[in-house]
């Protein structure tokens, strides 16, 4: 495990919490919930980083990851408006570069 990597990724992490915050309450606001589920592709490998990104993509707000497919390397994830798989997934790479490289 990298300490620069664990430190980006949490300020990282922070941010998009704030952000996806804010983008959650404005859609709650224009009532523009559309909510789905999503099958999401990911590119870590060990159990570890996977249950970090599943734990991150859940305390995102408007994301929720129901299932871990670790044999598959997917994660199966509720989003509360339509949104492409890197907007739900933006901290991946930093848990690659904390855990796996």
């Amino acid at each position: 495990m990298r300490p620069f990597w664990g430190i980006i990724y949490f300020i990282g992490l922070v941010y998009y919490i704030i952000v996806s915050a804010r983008d959650v309450f404005i859609q709650c606001i224009n009532g523009k919930i559309d909510p789905q589920v999503m099958e999401i592709d990911t590119v870590l490998k060990r159990p570890v980083s996977m249950t970090i990104l599943a734990n991150s993509i859940t305390l995102t707000p408007g994301t929720l990851t129901i299932d871990i497919f670790p044999e598959k390397q997917k994660l199966l994830v509720a989003v509360i408006s339509p949104r492409t798989q890197k907007d739900v997934i933006p901290f991946e790479g930093w848990i690659k570069k904390m855990v796996e490289d």
